[in-house]
C-alpha cells in the first residue's frame, strides 16, 4: 500500500512531543543540547555504558523523561559513520521501534545525508496487505528536525521512498488483479505524458516479440511509453526500458509450481521504470527521460507460441524461440529496438527480473549490470553504492555469443546445446543485439527484486530495487 506515514519538517521538536529520537555517534556524544530536546534525568554516558551502546547504526537506547504527570521517551539512536547506509539503517530501526505510535520527532545528525535517514524510516514503514487489518501499523507521523537549509534533502528522501513504495505496490499486486492493461492504467496516473500501444497498434508497427509472448493469454499486451521533459534541460536524453511480464507461467515451457508462486513480481523492472518516472520532477532531474514498459502475460494455451517457433522482432530481426520461459528478453528486445530506431537517446538502460542464473551468481543482495560503456557502468555502480541498491558489473563475454546462433533464424532466444551454461551472460548478449551502438546497460534484478525477509528497509515481497539507484544516477548526472 502507499506509505501512510506523514512527513513534516521543523527546526526543533514539536512542543510537548512524547517521543523524540536523538542521534549519538561512536564517541557517545548525543545531541541533547538541541533546542526543544527533553532533558534526560540520568547521566547519559552512564546510561549508554550500561547498555553497552557503541553508537552503531541501528542501536536504540530508551531514556524516559517527565511530562508533567506523564512520561515521555527519548530514543538515543546510533548513526555509525553517518554515511548513507548507516543512516538508512538508523531510520529503519527507528520506524520499526515506533510501530503503532502516533508520532515521532527525529533530530537529524549534524552530518551525513538526511535524505538517507528519511528513506530508511519510510521504507521500513511500508507494508502491503489485501483484506483484514495490518498487524504492524506504522508510525502515523514523522517529524524531522533539521536546519532550514536541509528541508530539500528531507523532501528528496521522501520522494524517493514514496517512489520505491509505488514500485513495490505494483509488483506486489496479485496477477488476478493486474494485467498489461491495468499496468498501463497505473502508469497513466503518475502525472507524465503517456502513449500506449494496444494489440492492433503493436501488430501494425511490428512488435513481434511482445505479441508472441502474449499469444497464450486472454489478456492483451501493451507497450507503454512515459515521457519526462525537464524545465531546465541539460541536453541529455535517457531511455529506461522495463520488463512488464504481469505473470509468467513459463508458457508451454511451464515452470514448476513453486517457481510460479513468485511470478506476480516478474514485472518488477517495469514497475521500477514507472516509479522512477513518477519522481523525476520532485528529484530535480534535468535530463530528458523516456520510459518504456513492455507488458504482456506469459500463459500456456492452444494459441501460445511453441518451442521452435520463429518470430520477427521490431526492426525485422528473426528469433528462434527454443524456450518460451525465456520471454522477458523477447519483449525487451522489441522495446530496445524501438528506442534505438525511433527515440535517438544518448544512453539506454534496461531493467528486468531476467534470469535465475544471476541469483546463483550474486545472491539476493546485489544486482548485476552489463554494459557496453565503461563510464556508464562505473556511474551506475557508484549510484548503487550511494543509494543502497548495490550492483556488480558482469562481463559481456564475446566467446559466448556463438551460443545464440540459430540455424533457421538470426538468433536463438537461449543458448543452444548448453555448452557455456552462462544463462545471465547469454541473456545480456541477446539484448545487446537490439540496443544499437549507443551506450547501453542491462540490469538483471532477478535476485534482488524480491525479499524473503521483513527487516531493515525491506518487507517480504517486492523490494522496489532500482528506483533509488536510477533516481540517484539520473539526479547525479544532471548536476
Amino acid at each position: 500500500m502507499p506509505i501512510e506515514t506523514s512527513i513534516t519538517v521543523a527546526t526543533e521538536p514539536a512542543g510537548g512531543a512524547s517521543l523524540v529520537a536523538v542521534p549519538y555517534d561512536g564517541d557517545l556524544s548525543p545531541a541533547l543540547d538541541a533546542p526543544g530536546v527533553p532533558a534526560i534525568p540520568v547521566p547519559v554516558a552512564g546510561l549508554l555504558a550500561h547498555h553497552q551502546a557503541k553508537g552503531e547504526a541501528g542501536e536504540i537506547v530508551e531514556a524516559p523523561f517527565a511530562r508533567g504527570e506523564d512520561v515521555g521517551v527519548v530514543l538515543l539512536y546510533g548513526v555509525g559513520d553517518s554515511g548513507p547506509a548507516a543512516l538508512r539503517k538508523a531510520g529503519a530501526a527507528l520506524a520499526r521501534k515506533t510501530r503503532g505510535r502516533d508520532a515521532l520527532s527525529v533530530v537529524a545528525p549534524a552530518r551525513g545525508p538526511v535524505s538517507a535517514l528519511v528513506e530508511g524510516a519510510l521504507l521500513a514503514a511500508y507494508s502491503f496487505r489485501i483484506g483484514g487489518e495490518d498487524r504492524t501499523t506504522p508510525v502515523k507521523a514523522l517529524e524531522f528536525v533539521v536546519p532550514e537549509q536541509a528541508e530539500t534533502d528531507v523532501r528528496h528522501g521522501e520522494a524517493t521512498a514514496r517512489a520505491v513504495a509505488l514500485a513495490r505496490d505494483l509488483a506486489n499486486t496479485p496477477s488476478s488483479v493486474k494485467g498489461p492493461e491495468w499496468l498501463a492504467e497505473r502508469a497513466g496516473e503518475q502525472g507524465v505524458p503517456m502513449r500506449v500501444w494496444d494489440r492492433a497498434a503493436l501488430e501494425a508497427e511490428g512488435f513481434g516479440g511482445i505479441l508472441a509472448v502474449a499469444r497464450g493469454s486472454a489478456r492483451e499486451p501493451r507497450l507503454i511509453q512515459l515521457s519526462y521533459e525537464p524545465e531546465d534541460p541539460d541536453g541529455r536524453h535517457v531511455v529506461l526500458v522495463g520488463k512488464g511480464i504481469t505473470f509468467d507461467s513459463g508458457g508451454l515451457s511451464l515452470k514448476p509450481t513453486e517457481n510460479m508462486k513468485l511470478q506476480k513480481t516478474d514485472m518488477a523492472g517495469g514497475a521500477t521504470v514507472i516509479a522512477v518516472m513518477s519522481a523525476l520532477r520532485a528529484r530535480g532531474v534535468r535530463s530528458k527521460v523516456t520510459g518504456l514498459i513492455a507488458a504482456a502475460e506469459n500463459m500456456p494455451s492452444g494459441s501460445a507460441q511453441r518451442p521452435g517457433d520463429v518470430i520477427t522482432q521490431y526492426g525485422g530481426r528473426t528469433v528462434e524461440v527454443l524456450n518460451t520461459d525465456a520471454e522477458g528478453r523477447l519483449v525487451l528486445a522489441d522495446a530496445l529496438a524501438y528506442a534505438d530506431a525511433r527515440l535517438d537517446p544518448d544512453v539506454v538502460v534496461d531493467i528486468a527480473t531476467l534470469t535465475g542464473a544471476i541469483t546463483v551468481a550474486l545472491g539476493r543482495d546485489v544486482g548485476a549490470v552489463y554494459a557496453t560503456d565503461d563510464d556508464l557502468a562505473a556511474a551506475l555502480v557508484a549510484a548503487g553504492e550511494d543509494s543502497g541498491d548495490r550492483l556488480w558489473r558482469m562481463p559481456l563475454i564475446e566467446d559466448y555469443a556463438p551460443a545464440l546462433e540459430s540455424p533457421v533464424a538470426d538468433l536463438a532466444n537461449v543458448e543452444i546445446g548448453q555448452r557455456f551454461g552462462a544463462g545471465s551472460i547469454t541473456a545480456a548478449l541477446f539484448l545487446r543485439e537490439f540496443a544499437g551502438r549507443r551506450p547501453w546497460a542491462h540490469l538483471d534484478i532477478a535476485g534482488v527484486g524480491r525479499s524473503t525477509v521483513d527487516e531493515g528497509v525491506f518487507s517480504k515481497g517486492a523490494t522496489g530495487y532500482g528506483v533509488r539507484l536510477l533516481l540517484t544516477w539520473l539526479a547525479g548526472a544532471a548536476r
